[in-house]
């Protein structure tokens, strides 16, 4: 059917259909264009999941020998930073994580050079963890307390040294034991322990 007369319906229906034909190809280019990257990405998915499969294995190895040295000492425990972690999610049972933070924030004191950060810093060390009624009041004596108190006058990066000590003292005497003992590290050590085994059987 065909009509040249203006604003005839067959006239339409054929331009229509031209643009319909233009589309279409643009469309099917498009989609084998899409379907070309979709084809490589596979392969390049692989290797991507193989690299990490390996590193994944290689870090639970590291893990599992880790886990296990934890009760070597508390010195291996504070060194690893999975085993920080562990201890520290195992404190929050006790409602005593704030030895940890406290421990933690000093460590970060000292590496400060700056001695106007080394400062505000101090305080607000001072004001979170060490003062009487502290939000997150440490257990140390009086006398510990004090001494930290006028350290602030002058502060440099030893000023917790003291306080720090003894709330390291008080965590590996009495937070530390139970850590080892807990459900949770016990669990760890068996898994660790298994996959070890496995290892050897393999090997």
């Amino acid at each position: 059917m065909s009509c040249w007369v203006p604003g005839c319906p067959a006239l339409s229906m054929c331009r229509g259909l031209a643009t319909l034909h233009i589309t279409c190809l643009e469309r099917a280019k498009d989609l084998k264009s899409r379907l070309g990257i979709l084809l490589h990405k596979p392969e390049l998915g692989h290797r991507v999941g193989s690299s990490n499969k390996l590193q994944l294995g290689s870090r639970r190895r590291d893990s599992s020998q880790e886990v296990l040295e934890w009760r070597e000492s508390f010195d291996q425990l504070l060194k690893s930073k999975s085993g920080v972690t562990a201890f520290h999610t195992f404190l929050k049972t006790e409602f005593s994580e704030e030895n940890l933070d406290f421990w933690l924030a000093c460590e970060d004191f000292k590496k400060t050079r700056s001695k106007t950060k080394l400062a505000s810093k101090a305080n607000r060390i001072f004001e979170e963890f060490v003062q009487n009624e502290a939000p997150r009041e440490v257990n140390i004596d009086h006398e510990t307390r004090e001494i930290t108190r006028k350290n602030l006058s002058g502060a440099t990066s030893t000023c917790f040294n003291e306080a720090q000590a003894k709330t390291r003292t008080l965590m590996e005497k009495d937070s530390y034991p139970r850590f080892l003992k807990s459900a949770s590290y016990q669990d760890m050590t068996r898994q660790a322990t298994s996959r070890g085994v496995s290892k050897r059987s393999h090997t």
